[in-house]
């Protein structure tokens, strides 16, 4: 049976350093939120946000606007966000209405600011191997490889999904740490053949239960970021039933990658503090 990669496990052990260095700041840092529409998973992630910085003594705001909103309104919101001193961190809450240019949003905002890692300086740093602010979700999962002890180093990795969240800066993050990484998307051939060849494969697609045991070799770790709903329960890209009869370590969905995800937005967001809090720093 496979070893259970537990996010919960090491994101409670991420929140009691958090709390320490939080204490040490001469500033209690601030999140701000861009909330577009009323999709429910949203609100539920928004919520479950705000939750988690009120349990680390940090503050959350958030800033709901109607589905039909303009770019214009949005890029106003967050050019005050850019010079409010007491927010520290800005997180605009993805997916967005089709309408919306989410490269665009990106521009606007302050790349210390930048709690997702999203902006072109933030993800140009992380391509040039000097990163800042890292994207959530990869960064969580290096932290939770890290953790189990899963060498990286000379292994082949597959990424599945080619997102600018997940997939390209998870790929980037495993090439900085040495890996030899193919990315696979829609258009790819012989996936199945090439994620028979990985050490560690991430699936990030947005398909439920689509990566079975055949995909998968018995050495192989495999990190599900998928999350859907399944009747009362959750499930993840991976058949996860499946694959961890075969696989060497898995993560469960959920209390795998999205506990991860959570506690590195709110480290993101102590460190975007701590560095707008140095002197001659500005947002």
């Amino acid at each position: 049976m496979a070893i259970h990669l537990n996010g919960k496990k090491v994101a409670e052990e991420l929140y009691s350093k958090l709390l320490l260095e939080v204490s040490l700041l001469p500033i209690v840092p601030k999140l701000a939120v861009i909330l577009v529409g009323s999709d429910p998973a949203s609100q539920t992630y928004v919520k479950t946000k705000e939750k988690k910085c009120l349990s680390l003594g940090l503050q959350s705001e958030t800033f709901t606007y109607s589905q039909d909103v303009t770019e214009s309104e949005l890029i106003e919101k967050i050019k005050k966000l850019n010079e409010d001193k007491s927010v520290h961190g800005v997180l605009i809450q993805l997916p967005l209405p089709a309408h919306i240019n989410k490269n665009r949003l990106m521009e606007y905002l302050s790349p210390l600011k930048d709690v997702d890692g999203l902006t072109p300086d933030n993800a140009g740093r992380l391509a040039q191997g000097i990163p800042r602010l890292i994207p959530c979700t990869p960064h969580g999962i290096m932290a939770l490889l890290s953790f189990y002890g899963i060498p990286i180093e000379g292994k082949r990795v597959v990424v599945l999904g080619r997102s600018d969240i997940v997939g390209k800066p998870m790929a980037q993050l495993m090439i900085n740490a040495n890996a030899t990484v193919t990315v696979c998307h829609s258009k790819t051939k012989e996936i199945k053949e090439i994620c028979q060849t990985a050490d560690i494969l991430v699936a990030a697609i947005g398909k439920p239960k689509w990566l079975g045991p055949d995909f998968v070799k018995s050495s192989c770790s495999v990190i599900d970021v998928g999350i859907h709903r399944e009747g009362e329960t959750f499930c993840g890209d991976v058949d996860f039933e499946e694959v961890e009869k075969k696989c060497h370590a898995i993560t469960p969905v959920p209390g795998g990658v999205g506990p991860m995800t959570i506690a590195l937005l709110m480290k993101n967001l102590v460190l975007a503090a701590s560095l707008q809090s140095k002197p001659g720093r500005r947002p």
